[in-house]
């Protein structure tokens, strides 16, 4: 799957594409698994700050960024648990700028850094680095990941460990 594909089900409103395409990503292993939780977050949290409405589960933008928040604690366990063996650096920071997302997991990829703003600080390694100061490039690089990632070949389905609750989300 090349990239402008990954990228035209990111912007998608499919959830059969979206489901299909972690999928494809999970059963790469830890490695996959993560990039599915990087395109989920950052899918979110860009579908709740343009969402309106809502239905008996409550408004949209909130059930999105609940979403985002789910995939960041998934995010945060499988970077402790695999980070240093895939190779990517990571961790925490604080944006000093923001009085209620003050959180920041930072994630250093192939293709850039990407990073999310979350209230809660997870478990995981404070940033040893700093903040690249690009904005608005964090769906670009985490599909060009996403890419590199359906490159690799696929493990063991039935060794390739489910998150608890695990779904398309």
């Amino acid at each position: 799957m090349k990239f402008a594909e990954i990228l035209a089900v990111y912007q998608a409103s499919s959830p059969e594409e979206t489901k299909a395409l972690y999928n494809r990503l999970n059963v790469r292993g830890p490695i996959g698994v993560i990039a599915t939780n990087l395109l989920r977050a950052c899918k979110n949290s860009e579908r709740a700050k343009k969402y309106r409405g809502g239905n008996g589960s409550g408004s949209y933008r909130k059930q999105a960024y609940d979403r985002k928040q789910w995939s960041i604690e998934n995010l945060d366990r499988e970077l402790r648990a695999h980070a240093e063996t895939v190779g990517i650096v990571w961790g925490w920071g604080r944006d000093e700028k923001q009085v209620r997302h003050d959180a920041v997991l930072y994630v250093e990829l192939p293709t850039g850094q990407v990073s999310f703003h979350t209230e809660a600080r997870g478990m995981g390694p404070d940033f040893p680095g700093k903040w690249d100061e690009v904005r608005q490039m964090g769906p670009t690089r985490i599909c060009r990941f996403a890419e590199m990632v359906l490159a690799l070949p696929a493990v063991d389905t039935a060794a390739v460990a489910r998150l608890p609750g695990e779904e398309a989300r």
